[in-house]
């Protein structure tokens, strides 16, 4: 669990991943032919293929098909939009940061005013005996909300400035024997599964491209780039399933579960999985003896992969997450575990889903 606790703990909002990329790299690096980081902040890392079956180009060069897996390793976040004379931060959003959730959280501001320095800080909520009735019943946005320092007003204007980061407290613990919880399993917990899944590649027949992604939580931005260099044939992002076996959910909205194996979408908000590549990952599934679920999603990396050059066979897998956008989000082991088992069998298999003319 050290390298899911460090990865999870590592700050890495939405277009400041450096801290948490760090680790991404050195733990792909020990298991890749070749790594590197592209302009946008992107971890790309390549397993070549030690044999299988050669694509033709249309310059009659041939070469091996590319299997492309990510998963985006930033998180939602804040940061510092305004310091008043009392020394009370004011912020914005970074991602879809739902405001019935921050109330009475715990921050750190990554204060660079002066040097770089992490601030703890509180999400503050307004007291009972202030505000009216209806306060005590809605839910307070964003703009109303503010950040507490407990520092003096002058050494906070010592220390932050507009524009800093600020990321939730919360950090990574096993909530039973079963289950762990964490503030950014979207999708940390993917960009563990993808460095779990790369340490037991071993003589794969496809090229295996892996990527962990930058800024996915403010409109999956960075992975374009990354497509656009490794134009994949096939492409599997890795990103929580959405679990509704809780009872916020209605009878008809009930789809995956936590514990009974890991989702593979079917579509989402931004992608419609391949029918092939979702024949080819149940199969594999089944094949293997890895639980799978069906899944609906929201929108990941696959949406951008998808559309990048000529195209991509393409569509999402991941363990079920309970409570995303919170610091209470729940994954099971077992799920966990079947992710990395269907990323590290699917790519021996996914040379036989592309049809014999691919090009």
């Amino acid at each position: 669990m050290d390298l899911l606790a460090k990865l999870c703990n590592a700050p890495g909002v939405s277009g400041f991943e450096g801290e948490a990329q760090d680790i991404a790299y050195e733990e792909l690096k020990a298991c890749s032919d070749k790594i590197w980081k592209d302009r946008l902040g992107n971890v790309i890392a390549v397993k070549y293929a030690a044999s299988g079956r050669r694509i033709q180009e249309a310059d009659g060069s041939e070469r091996a098909i590319r299997l492309l897996y990510s998963a985006h390793i930033d998180e939602i976040g804040m940061m510092v939009s305004h310091i008043d004379d009392e020394g009370f931060l004011r912020f914005r959003a970074i991602g879809g940061l739902d405001p019935r959730t921050l109330v009475s959280e715990r921050v750190v501001v990554h204060g660079t005013r002066a040097k770089p320095q992490k601030l703890k800080g509180v999400i503050a909520p307004q007291s009972g005996w202030l505000g009216s009735p209806e306060d005590r019943q809605r839910v307070f946005p964003i703009s109303e909300l503010y950040i507490d320092l407990a520092l003096p007003s002058a050494e906070v204007h010592e220390a932050v400035e507009v524009g800093d980061v600020i990321t939730l407290a919360a950090e990574f613990s096993s909530l039973n024997d079963r289950v762990v919880v964490g503030r950014n399993f979207d999708d940390r917990m993917g960009v563990y599964c993808l460095i779990e899944a790369m340490k037991r590649l071993h003589d794969p027949q496809v090229d295996v491209y892996a990527v962990s992604s930058v800024q996915e939580e403010v409109g999956v931005r960075g992975i374009p780039t990354a497509a656009n260099v490794i134009a994949p044939d096939i492409a599997v992002a890795i990103d929580g399933s959405l679990p509704s076996d809780t009872p916020y959910a209605r009878s008809e909205e009930r789809q995956c579960k936590l514990g009974g194996g890991t989702g593979i979408y079917l579509m989402d908000n931004r992608t419609i999985g391949n029918p092939q590549i979702l024949r080819g990952l149940f199969s594999t599934c089944e094949k293997h003896g890895i639980a799978y679920q069906r899944n609906l999603g929201g929108g990941t990396d696959a949406s951008e992969i998808q559309r990048r050059g000529l195209g991509a066979l393409a569509t999402t897998i991941g363990a079920p997450t309970r409570y995303m956008h919170s610091t209470v989000q729940l994954c099971h082991l077992d799920d966990i575990e079947a992710t990395i088992r269907l990323l590290s069998t699917f790519p021996n298999e996914a040379a036989n889903i592309l049809p014999s003319d691919w090009i």
